[in-house]
């Protein structure tokens, strides 16, 4: 027997004639949504926050950081308090992605930064690459300027996909 409405869509052709078309209909998988989200995207991020969370759910990505400027003494008590914590991963419009777990958070200066952090944002070992990247993401979507130059202490955080 035929599945009429996939061969709607699908018309056998010549090579698959004899054979029966079938339609897989997938189970609804479900996500649990932890309290703890970690955002990746923001507005004119031009792709940028997708293509990070690709990278997380592919396991390329285990790794993010950002200036230690930009938290509040509250938001950085939390995050250091995130380690051993389960986290959703959500875009800029705040749906669910996926989940990690919170490995580490420790502080590295810009102009040197600790192998973990570049091999964990997928740079490899290019240090120059981690930076080049950075600043040009950094410069898109701050809203007021960000001293950023060696010195510049960054907060990191280390990570693990979740599956």
């Amino acid at each position: 027997m035929e599945a009429s409405f996939f061969n709607d869509f699908y018309p056998p052709s010549p090579s698959t004639e004899n054979y029966v078309n079938v339609a897989l209909i997938m189970d609804t998988v479900t996500m649990k949504i932890y309290n703890d989200k970690s955002q990746f995207g923001w507005e004119g991020d031009e792709g940028l926050g997708d293509i990070l969370i690709s990278k997380i759910m592919s396991g390329k990505k285990t790794a993010t950081c950002a200036p230690k400027v930009s938290y509040s003494p509250a938001e950085l008590e939390s995050l250091y308090d995130s380690v051993g914590k389960y986290i959703t991963v959500v875009d800029k419009f705040g749906n669910p992605r996926c989940n990690i777990i919170q490995v580490e958070v420790f502080e590295t200066n810009f102009g040197d930064p600790d192998p973990r952090l570049v091999k964990g944002e997928d740079d490899g070992g290019d240090v120059e690459k981690f930076k080049k990247d950075h600043i040009k993401a950094w410069n898109g979507m701050a809203s007021e300027s960000i001293p950023l130059n060696d010195d510049t202490v960054l907060v990191v955080e280390i990570f693990k996909l979740m599956v």
